[in-house]
């Protein structure tokens, strides 16, 4: 299941992990946009300066 970790710089916002295997991530006129079936479900413009990291789980073998 993706899993991506929003980080925020310091004193800008709170970091969130979303997770949700129906997520997609897109990059539409300068937000990182969230989204499934339904629609957008997050939005962050570029200049708040969050970094996006997607975080898999590792598989075991």
């Amino acid at each position: 299941m993706p899993r991506y970790l929003i980080t925020y710089p310091k004193g800008q916002g709170e970091d969130i992990l979303v997770e949700d295997e129906h997520l997609a991530l897109t990059i539409d006129h300068g937000w990182a946009v969230l989204a499934d079936q339904a629609g957008t479900c997050l939005a962050i413009p570029s200049h708040a300066g969050a970094t996006i990291t997607r975080v898999d789980e590792q598989s075991e073998g």
